[in-house]
């Protein structure tokens, strides 16, 4: 696990900035924390680093369960905080967790089976209001890739 301070909005919007900018086809990044912690926030951070146009303002999906980003790779943002048990697997999500683009689920433990092996978890631990920490943790062939996030604060 790497642990991360992120003691600003703009620490923050680069550390997003910096995941979005070295995403490759099929990442899976899963975000955890209490509501209000960032996830939305980091997820507009990725989508500046994949070049989704700046007219394409990323919301969050909480009512719509899915929204779908124009970019370097499409930015698949899932937010599956209102879903149930059964309701997960009756939507077709797979498509997208497996399919080319990018994929950032907000409230992944409504995931249960369907669970990317291969994933970037992170964890947002608000501080303050704009302190935050993050734990990441790799799991499958990202364990490879977790090293090269310790140079998030070394790009321009």
């Amino acid at each position: 696990m790497l642990t991360i301070s992120l003691h600003s909005l703009s620490k923050t919007m680069k550390f997003g900035q910096f995941l979005g900018a070295n995403a490759l086809p099929g990442d899976v990044i899963t975000l955890a924390g209490d509501l209000g912690a960032g996830k939305t926030t980091l997820t507009q951070a990725i989508g500046q680093g994949l070049a989704v146009p700046p007219n394409c303002y990323i919301t969050s999906p909480t009512f719509s369960l899915l929204h779908e980003y124009p970019g370097r790779l499409p930015l698949y943002h899932m937010d599956l905080y209102r879903l149930g048990d059964d309701e997960i697997y009756e939507l077709g999500l797979e498509d997208y967790i497996y399919g080319q683009g990018v994929t950032v689920i907000e409230w992944p433990d409504r995931l249960a089976e369907i669970m990317p092996d291969n994933r970037l978890h992170i964890e947002l631990i608000l501080k303050s209001e704009t302190d935050r920490v993050v734990q990441i943790t790799a799991h499958g062939l990202n364990k490879k890739r977790i090293k090269h996030l310790n140079n998030w604060q070394e790009q321009p």
